[in-house]
């Protein structure tokens, strides 16, 4: 089983729109980096976003690259300030997983599965993760 953790692409400051959208720049930073995951023949099947706009139209674009047939949904526990306890409902998943968030949550939640991770999370990037048994494996990461 994959988790493939995402960090959504570059958004307006909410001084400028408060929903934060993503910038032109971070559309263009999302469409190429879906484009490259889905090269690696990545198909998630769930796809699992924070609900909040620039995570969504993040996870929108790979939806869109590399599984159209997964399940999208907005999920609990993928806030920035949030704890990693999304990472104990991975346990109980068999299928592929991506999860579209934010920093410093996908920091934390990279070192809670990799107990410690060996390098912090990417900004703007994607990494992914092999579950053996009981113990997580970083198999290779993204940046933009």
């Amino acid at each position: 089983m994959f988790a493939y953790l995402v960090h959504h692409g570059d958004a307006l400051g909410p001084d400028v729109d408060p929903q934060r959208p993503l910038s032109v720049a971070g559309l263009a930073q999302v469409n190429n980096l879906a484009s490259r995951v889905a090269a690696r023949d990545v198909r998630p099947s769930i796809i699992w976003h924070s609900g909040k706009l620039r995570a969504r139209q993040t996870a929108a674009a790979f939806w869109r690259a590399c599984n159209p047939l997964a399940e999208f949904s907005a999920s609990r526990w993928m806030q920035p300030g949030d704890p990693p306890h999304i990472g104990d409902l991975l346990l109980a998943e068999d299928r592929d997983v991506m999860l579209v968030g934010h920093l410093p949550h996908l920091d934390r939640l990279l070192d809670y599965l990799e107990s410690p991770a060996a390098q912090p999370f990417p900004s703007h990037g994607c990494v992914a993760l092999e579950r053996l048994e009981s113990d997580w494996v970083e198999r290779w990461r993204l940046t933009v």
